[in-house]
């Protein structure tokens, strides 16, 4: 099998380009084809590149400078600009390539004494050495995570959904005989309005609720994060039996409109049945539900000013399938606003493997770093996390049954908290009246 070819790119190809090559080199090993080149190559590496690389035990003295037009014909998998000119090259790679920019200050402009000069390539030196090797990291712990998931025949894709299907129909049945019930993280009693006071609902919201919508799923307040506005369109993907859907109706009006989507007929059968009663209680018609997978939304492109969710893309087999999806159905300078359970750091492999762990959305969850490169990679801008404790504290105070069997899985003297996040997620599409890098409505 070919090694995945990583191509970095600064016009020059004389110093940030050669530094990051040799770190991102050293960092993902013998596994990738680690490159750079420059639009217009310089011709030589720069001598206090060589040295700055060589304080960290690096010897790039066999690099040379390249021309781009070396790689345009080859199968290159990622390119990563890390100067502004340089990444004008970008779109002269065909196909399905995945690019980033992370712009670095060119330490060859750097002037004064040579200590001077050798004090700045350090600096960017070290700047470069984060980013990339936090890179490294996530392509590596992701390549792992795909190696588990290969050696285990039955948590092919549609395996997995399978078993999140079967999980969830349970919910959806069992969920309306009682109001305590099945949470996002297992098949607990923990009960669904405490819960949802927990991470940010307010009486008033729940109140307005039909009877039977909060099922206790959520692990964050997406309508909170994504702040509604009158006339909006909002997609909720996993909309279960309407909870965040029926919240958000009244925010974005009767000039506006909420649509669910999700892909358990027995939620979905949950959800529409609680139109009614939410019509009566607030007079409004702007909600409807569709049956669908959130790797392939039954909505249109640039369709939606919001997408939401709650605790549900954790679950998907494919998320850069879904990223990508809600970066189609946005419209231009639409957003995202997602809560969803995170890693702080991978998991071990007996509680990956644990079914209820994938039902409750744990074994599921993705690094908080490899969630920001599927959403980079789909293409939206201004992304933020933040990771919010008060969710996973509260699980384990309430002896959370699916926490306790994780618990006896992990390492001496740790807990979930030192695993498992509560993540926020907000982000835009590209296209907005702003102008640069982050666009907006």
């Amino acid at each position: 099998m070919m090694k995945p070819t990583i191509l970095i790119l600064c016009t020059g190809n004389s110093s940030r380009s050669h530094l990051a090559e040799g770190i991102l080199k050293r960092a993902l090993g013998d596994g990738y084809d680690v490159q750079s080149a420059g639009s217009k190559p310089a011709g030589y590496v720069h001598p206090l590149a060589v040295k700055v690389m060589g304080e960290i035990g690096l010897d790039i003295t066999e690099h040379r400078s390249k021309h781009l037009d070396e790689f345009l014909k080859q199968d290159v998998e990622t390119v990563v600009t890390v100067c502004g000119n340089a990444d004008q090259a970008c779109p002269t790679f065909p196909g399905q390539v995945n690019r980033y920019h992370w712009g670095f200050d060119d330490p060859a402009h750097a002037t004064g004494s040579e200590e001077e000069k050798l004090a700045v390539f350090r600096r960017v030196r070290d700047e470069i050495k984060r980013v990339f090797e936090a890179y490294a990291a996530g392509r590596l712990n992701e390549a792992k995570r795909k190696n588990l998931m290969s050696t285990k025949t039955e948590m092919n894709p549609e395996s997995v959904r399978e078993k999140v299907r079967a999980g969830y129909a349970e919910i959806a049945q069992n969920g309306s005989e009682r109001r305590k019930s099945s949470c996002c993280c297992g098949m607990s009693e923990v009960d669904a309005d405490a819960l949802a006071k927990q991470i940010g609902y307010s009486e008033k919201e729940l109140a307005a609720l039909p009877e039977g919508a909060n099922i206790g799923l959520s692990c964050g307040n997406p309508g909170a994060i994504a702040a509604l506005k009158p006339g909006e369109v909002l997609l909720d993907l996993g909309s279960g039996a309407g909870f965040d859907a029926f919240i958000a109706a009244p925010k974005v009006g009767p000039s506006g409109r909420v649509i669910g989507v999700d892909m358990t007929s027995e939620m979905l059968a949950k959800a529409r049945k609680n139109i009614a009663a939410f019509r009566e209680r607030t007079g409004l018609a702007n909600v409807e539900f569709r049956l669908g997978e959130i790797e392939h939304l039954p909505v249109a492109d640039a369709s939606v000013d919001v997408v939401i969710s709650n605790c549900v893309i954790n679950l998907s087999p494919d998320k850069a399938q879904v990223w990508r999806e809600i970066a189609r159905v946005l419209k231009p300078g639409g957003r995202m606003a997602v809560s969803d359970l995170a890693l702080l750091k991978p998991l071990p492999g007996t509680v990956v493997g644990m079914v209820e762990a994938l039902v409750g959305c744990i074994a599921g969850a993705q690094l908080v770093s490899e969630t920001e490169r599927m959403a980079t990679e789909a293409g939206l801008t201004g992304i933020q996390l933040k990771p919010k404790a008060g969710y996973v504290a509260a699980m384990t105070d309430w002896k959370d049954p699916l926490y306790q069997k994780i618990i006896a899985h992990l390492p001496k003297g740790s807990g979930p908290e030192d695993y498992i996040t509560s993540l926020e997620i907000s982000a835009v599409k590209p296209g907005g009246a702003c102008c640069g890098d982050s666009c907006c409505k």
